[in-house]
């Protein structure tokens, strides 16, 4: 688990090369290896976004509006839940809970956590994040 996880930090992905190479390192078959990436969901086998979105979907979340707060993510960035945009700009997932319940719902994008969330403010958090990147863009 740990060499998946580094890995992973490395280079935001488990490709096929990647799985190959550690079933050689630890002497076993890459469908093993797979087998293990594929069970536990915090593994990717495809290239995230720059900045990973988390909606919340646990109780408190999804009684005050998760599912609400997922479509709006969605409507803003044109895909759907384990997608990502076309400029590898966002990847969206959906977790069982991020321990922010007093302010539900929530969502994190990256380490930043967000809440009391409502479509209005999931459209200007994700327009500030648009802006951010444009400015730091070069000319």
């Amino acid at each position: 688990m740990p060499a998946l996880q580094q890995t992973q930090e490395a280079l935001g992905y488990l490709p096929d090369d990647a799985i190959e190479a550690l079933a050689r390192h630890f002497r076993t078959s890459p469908s093993y290896v797979y087998g293990v990436i594929t069970f536990y969901p915090q593994f990717r086998l495809k290239p995230a976004g720059r900045n990973l979105i988390k909606v919340c979907r646990g109780t408190a979340c999804h009684v005050k509006g998760g599912p609400r707060i997922r479509q709006e993510v969605e409507r803003q960035l044109g895909i759907k839940e384990g997608e990502t945009t076309e400029d590898m700009e966002f990847t969206l997932e959906t977790v069982a809970c991020i321990r922010a319940c007093a302010i539900a719902p929530t969502m994190l994008i990256n380490k930043e956590t967000y809440g009391q969330l409502t479509a209005k403010k999931v459209a200007e958090i994700l327009a500030e994040y648009r802006a951010w990147r444009m400015a730091s863009e070069p000319a």
